[in-house]
């Protein structure tokens, strides 16, 4: 997976902090977004996130992730 591929959340994933639905647990299974950073760095040193996709979703909804969460498509 690499920044720019458009993927689509495959299991079922509860987030709290979607614009639409704050404060109250949103299954995101089914939704569509564009990876838009891997996190292997912080301040110049090496990391081994536990959540390390970041994908974008829409404007406002951005959400970190598992690589076995995700599939990519076309």
């Amino acid at each position: 997976m690499n920044i720019g591929d458009r993927v689509r959340v495959k299991e079922s994933v509860i987030v709290y902090h979607h614009p639409e639905h704050r404060g109250q647990g949103f299954d995101i299974k089914g939704s569509e977004g564009e990876i838009f950073a891997v996190v292997t760095q912080w301040q110049g040193r090496p990391v081994s996130a536990n959540l390390p996709i970041l994908v974008q979703f829409s404007k406002k909804f951005k959400a970190h992730l598992r690589e076995n969460e995700l599939e990519v498509i076309n």
